[in-house]
C-alpha cells in the first residue's frame, strides 16, 4: 500500500485527483474512500490548513471562538527565528499584544451577548406580565357579565 501511495505522491496532486475521478466513475465507494484518504492525509492542499488538519493534530471539536491570533502563535514556537533578534522580539511582542486584544474583544462580545440576552429576557417577562394582567381583567369582566343574566335580583 505504501508503495502505491509513494508512487502517486511522486506524480503529484493531479494524479491523486485523476485517480479519485476514475474511481468514482468505476466504483463510487472506492472514489469516496480515496477522497476521504486524500482529505485526512493532507494531500489536498486546500484542506491542509482547515478543520481536517485540526482533526489530524488532535484539536477535535475546536470551536470558531477558539480561533484567534493564538492559532498562529503559541508561545513563540510557531515561527522560526528570522536571524534578526530585534525583529523576532518585535514580532513576539506584537503577536502577544494582538492575542491580548483578541481576548479582550472576545470578553467584550460575551458581555454584549449577555446584556442582549438579559434585555430580551426582561422584555419577555414584561410581556408575560402584561398578558397575565390582561387575562385577569378579561376573567374579571367575564365573571361580572355572567352574573347579569337579565333577571331582576331581589
Amino acid at each position: 500500500m505504501t508503495a502505491i501511495v509513494e508512487r502517486m505522491d511522486s506524480y503529484g496532486k493531479g494524479a491523486w485527483i485523476a485517480l479519485m475521478v476514475v474511481s468514482f466513475v468505476v466504483f463510487w465507494p472506492l472514489g469516496l474512500a480515496i477522497l476521504g484518504y486524500m482529505m485526512w492525509s493532507g494531500r489536498m492542499g486546500c484542506w491542509s490548513k482547515g478543520k481536517v488538519a485540526g482533526l489530524n493534530s488532535g484539536k477535535f471539536g475546536m470551536d470558531m471562538r477558539d480561533r484567534g491570533p493564538g492559532r498562529w502563535y503559541r508561545g513563540g514556537s510557531a515561527f522560526r527565528s528570522s536571524g534578526n533578534r530585534a525583529f523576532d522580539d518585535y514580532r513576539e511582542e506584537t503577536l502577544r499584544r494582538l492575542e491580548d486584544e483578541y481576548e479582550e474583544f472576545q470578553s467584550f462580545l460575551e458581555k454584549l451577548r449577555h446584556a442582549r440576552d438579559k434585555a430580551e429576557f426582561d422584555q419577555f417577562m414584561a410581556d408575560r406580565a402584561k398578558r397575565a394582567d390582561a387575562t385577569d381583567v378579561e376573567d374579571g369582566n367575564g365573571k361580572d357579565a355572567g352574573k347579569d343574566d337579565g333577571k331582576p335580583t331581589a
